[in-house]
């Protein structure tokens, strides 16, 4: 019954593991995207269709994960993007009627299973994740320089421009438009009509912050992703070669088989011959 079991199992993975089932169910996702696109604009005769072909695509999603826990047992809840996958699927299942109705917006959530489905895209998010503790101290560095400026601009600038300086929360919201580049000349200008030596301020603020402290977060992601690029590197060679070396076992068990084989027939051929 074990083996049974165990020979169950194998044919349940390989077929997950199969190419054509993954590709099959990365064309599935992209088809229930544009399912619950067109949902938002087609007429309503025509809204029961389109919900009876999404509710075909989501039990495409259900026996998937019901494949998957078949195929790796225990282990699928140890791989995150399966849990990932799993809560997603959970939701599109709750009725999206009377309070759980906002879950029907929700819907839409799937379609971030591509993420898992297509290994570039893992590698994207996985190198995000493992810049995270890079980006914490990045945006507490951003942070305090922030309020540094926040403060001095508020009070340099408070009486000559109120309505962009006149106090920490409006100062925070100007600089923070100054950071993204919009229409900051005119708030510029406004300021530097009343105090020309303003615009020393505003080009040491964008100098600093825009070009100085945002790309560090740049470099933080870039340096995350290498690194989760060199461990999928490391671990495809690790197999290439457990790989070398389970083959050469193989051929060194076959090696010893068909000498056992040898000598077993030799000692055949000497006991017949006495």
């Amino acid at each position: 019954m074990g083996s049974s079991n165990i020979s169950v199992r194998a044919r349940v993975r390989a077929l997950v593991e199969d190419d054509l089932f993954q590709k099959t169910i990365i064309g599935v996702i992209i088809l229930n995207a544009v399912v619950l696109g067109v949902e938002t604009m087609v007429p309503e005769h025509l809204a029961h269709e389109l919900a009876l072909l999404d509710s075909v695509l989501l039990g495409v999603f259900v026996v998937e994960l019901v494949l998957r826990l078949v195929a790796y047992g225990s282990k699928f809840f140890r791989d995150p993007w399966n849990i990932f996958d799993t809560v997603i699927v959970a939701i599109a299942l709750v009725p999206a009627t009377g309070p759980m109705s906002v879950l029907r917006a929700l819907r839409i959530l799937r379609v971030l299973r591509l993420v898992n489905s297509v290994p570039s895209m893992r590698r994207v998010v996985d190198g995000l994740i493992a810049a995270m503790p890079g980006m914490g101290s990045v945006a507490a560095l951003l942070g305090l320089m922030m309020y540094v400026a926040v403060v001095i601009s508020t009070n340099l600038y408070g009486s000559i421009a109120p309505e962009y300086f006149g106090d920490l929360g409006t100062s925070a919201f100007t600089l923070f438009q100054t950071m993204t580049g919009e229409a900051w000349p005119d708030i510029a200008r406004e300021v530097m009509a009343e105090d020309p030596s303003a615009w020393i301020f505003f080009v040491v603020f964008i100098l600093v912050m825009t070009f100085a402290v945002l790309n560090l977060f740049l470099a933080v992601v870039v340096s995350g992703m290498e690194s989760v690029e060199s461990l999928t590197k490391h671990e495809e060679e690790s197999d290439a070669e457990m790989m070398a070396i389970l083959t050469s076992l193989r051929e060194d068990l076959t090696a010893v088989r068909e000498e056992l084989a040898a000598t077993r027939e030799e000692l055949r051929s000497e006991s017949a011959a006495r």
